[in-house]
Parts: structure tokens; sequence; C-alpha cells
């Protein structure tokens, strides 16, 4: 497996952003390794008042503070949310959106140990595969990823790491970030989204009605290389 270094963190916040796409996240979890495709990050800088790390240094944030590489989670509407810190202080990535992933190393224990995890609200039927993993908290959910267990720790290679599979999109999506409030730099695109997997992300711009290409998003295609 091609496990991602700290060298891959130590860059700029907006790069990592971009390259996550795509990568794999797995965690053994209750004894079954746990594995989910990224299809959508925002990064987020210490200097633009949308990130946590603008608000200053506390124990909480910690890990923002760290080097290139560490795990900082945090609570965000009643569950848990996965970052990694990059280039320079207070930088940072969010892990907006997954969907599962299965390979030659899933277990047949996968699916239904990530339905357990993430159950569906007021139903009798297991939530959708597809959108188990639609949102920061529902995929810390799906994985059994928590705050008390990976913030301010590095990747285990034995529990919880990130992969490159060698894939990457072809064409992302560039736009504005999610609940940011007024006045703190609601307006910067740091967004990023696998542009034939945004059905599946937390909020698809490509369905927004009022939403227009050039102006509230934009769309890159990518190089062989992985570069727009």
């Amino acid at each position: 497996m091609d496990k991602l270094s700290f060298s891959f963190f130590d860059r700029d916040a907006l790069l990592v952003a971009k390259e996550l796409l795509g990568k794999i996240i797995r965690h053994c979890c209750q004894g079954i390794w746990l594995s989910a495709m990224i299809i959508e990050t925002e990064a987020y800088y210490k200097k633009e008042k949308g990130s946590h790390a603008s608000l200053g240094f506390t124990e909480k944030r910690k890990a923002l503070f760290m080097e290139p590489g560490t795990i900082y989670m945090y609570y965000a509407r009643g569950g848990d949310s996965l970052n990694f810190s990059c280039q320079g202080e207070g930088n940072a990535v969010l892990i907006k959106s997954c969907l599962v992933y299965c390979d030659e190393h899933t277990s047949s224990e996968m699916l239904p140990l990530m339905q357990k995890l993430n159950p569906q609200k007021n139903m009798n039927r297991p939530r959708p595969i597809h959108y188990l993993c639609s949102g920061q908290t529902l995929l810390c959910k799906s994985l059994g990823l928590k705050v008390t267990d990976w913030d301010q720790k590095y990747f285990d290679p034995e529990r919880f790491f990130l992969e490159d599979i060698g894939y990457r999109p072809e064409k992302i999506i560039q736009t504005t970030r999610l609940g940011i409030p007024q006045g703190r730099d609601e307006h910067l695109m740091y967004r990023f989204i696998d542009y034939d997997k945004a059905a599946y992300c937390t909020s698809n711009p490509l369905r927004k009605k009022k939403w227009t290409e050039g102006k509230d998003y934009h769309i890159f295609i990518l190089s062989q290389k992985g570069t727009i």
C-alpha cells in the first residue's frame, strides 16, 4: 500500500485539499478495516476569519499548530469532524465527504459495521451505502473515527492511515466552503469536489439553480499528472 507520508501534508493547504481527492481513508474499527474515498475537502488558513486557528491557540486547537500531518478532530453539529494540519502554523484541510470504498482488502463485515455505526434515523432500513459518508460528521461515524481517539495524534499504520491508490479525478469543482458565517471570509473558494462524484458530496454546486459556472464555482480539467 502507498501510504501518505508527512511530506504530503507539508505543502500549501489549497494544494493538499485538491490532491486529497481520490485518496483512501483506512481505519481499523472493532478489528475490521473500514475504508472510504475522499471526494470533497475544504482548505483553511490561520490568516483568514473562517478558520479555527484564526481564533488563536488553545489546547483544543493544538493540533492545528503542530507539524504537518497531525490529525485535528473537533465536534461539529453533534458529531466528530476530521482534519489534517498542513504547511504553515494554523493551516489545515477538512475532510468534508467521502464514498465507501471496496477492494481486495475489504472484509464482508465492513459494510454491515459501517451501517451499524451510522444508522439511518427514524427508519427501519440501513442508510444507503452511497450516503454513509456524505458529510463531515457522517463519514466519521461510518468510519468509527472519534475526537477522543485521534485528536492531536499521528497516523498509525496498524490502525489509521491514508492511501494513494493512483486514482485522480478527471475534473475538479472549486467553490465556496459551507457553514461559514457572514463576514468571516465566506466568499473564499476553498472547497474542492471530485466532479464525477459531486452527487454524493455535502452540497452539490451543479444542482443549485441560481448558481452559475464562473461566478459561484469553477470546473477545472486535470492533466494526466493530476495537476490543474
